[in-house]
């Protein structure tokens, strides 16, 4: 669809044309003086004046096609490829949303890939104490649903290793090394200083150089929000900005939360919204909070809306605007034959 606020005319001396329409209302408003039209409805005025003026709108649309406008049309990308990273901590069997947390966005996620587009590539990543390519980017209903299948929880929430592992399989070709992130992270920042060297920040990662054009990509990252391991969420949200690809952040839970147990220890685990909002944020996404199993149905839904990609291509209109020009004048020229008997 073109973008009408984008128009733009390849020849625009072309217009001068327009100035003989003043020229055709005073000839046409010459003609009929003597003719009685006070006191006419609106509806007998328009059907008096109406096919005059479709005529004169299509005679304009004309010239403006002969001076040649482009515009930024939008299609639809051919391919486009979104990452499931699910929260597989152990958090997630708290029961705050209805059966659990983890069941509720895996029925969920299984209801968004039955309805996904047929062009639109999926993959999935599990996020515990580290992060796992469960499986890779495909257009394929029954492979996804088999992965969803299968999401065993385990100890700890490597946050941003989920979106790490992400980028990588979203970005083959930006020289995102994801494995030599996670094991820079996981020496800890006193270790680095001790060895004189500074944690690595996005700008400084390989990936920077290759820059990868992600705007086709996006990330869907379901979770409490409780990372405690792995590269840090808010610089992976970073880069990932870097490469254009937009996360979602979904939070599953409420903030009362729900006791579970950990390791033979009872804990309440709350939904924690600021870092999730802040990753939304930084990657021009959205943050979407999910505290019961309907509410999670509404987020896929309103997920399914947003997850349309488009390109943005200039091309000259010339034709459309032709066409529905002829299409005014026939329609005006026509009216006027079958009540007047004449063109106007």
């Amino acid at each position: 669809m073109p973008d009408l606020f984008s128009i733009e005319i390849l020849w625009p001396p072309v217009l001068w044309a327009l100035l003989i329409m003043p020229v055709l209302v005073w000839i046409y408003t010459r003609r009929l003086r003597g003719r009685p039209a006070r006191g006419l409805s609106r509806w007998l005025q328009w059907g008096l004046h109406g096919p005059f003026a479709l005529i004169v709108t299509g005679l304009m649309l004309l010239i403006l096609a002969i001076a040649r406008p482009q515009a930024v049309v939008l299609t639809p990308m051919r391919e486009a490829t979104v990452m499931l990273a699910m929260d597989t901590s152990g958090s997630m069997r708290a029961d705050d949303v209805k059966p659990s947390r983890i069941d509720a966005a895996r029925a969920q996620a299984g209801r968004f890939v039955l309805a996904k587009p047929a062009r639109l590539r999926v993959g999935l990543v599990t996020i515990a104490g580290t992060a796992a390519l469960a499986q890779a980017p495909t257009d394929q209903r029954d492979d996804l649903l088999k992965a969803l299948e299968h999401l065993p929880l385990q100890y700890g929430s490597a946050l941003g290793s989920g979106i790490l592992i992400s980028l990588e399989a979203l970005l083959p070709g930006s020289g995102i090394d994801a494995q030599k992130i996670i094991n820079q992270a996981s020496d800890g920042p006193a270790r680095k200083r001790e060895q004189g060297q500074s944690l690595p920040s996005p700008a400084q990662t390989p990936a920077s150089s290759a820059a990868v054009d992600g705007r086709s990509k996006a990330i869907v990252l379901l979770t409490d929000g409780q990372g405690n391991l792995g590269p840090e969420l808010l610089e992976m949200a970073r880069l990932a900005a870097q490469h254009r690809v937009r996360i979602y952040t979904v939070g599953v839970g409420t903030k009362e939360g729900a006791v579970v147990q950990v390791q033979g220890r009872s804990m309440r685990v709350r939904l924690e919204e600021d870092a999730l909002q802040e990753v939304a944020r930084i990657t021009s996404g959205e943050y979407f909070r999910a505290g019961s199993a309907e509410e999670l149905h509404q987020v896929y839904d309103r997920l399914g809306t947003r997850l349309r990609f488009e390109k943005r291509g200039v091309t000259e209109v010339s034709g459309l605007v032709a066409l529905l020009g002829m299409l005014l004048a026939l329609l005006g020229s026509m009216i006027s034959l079958y009540r007047f008997g004449r063109i106007v």
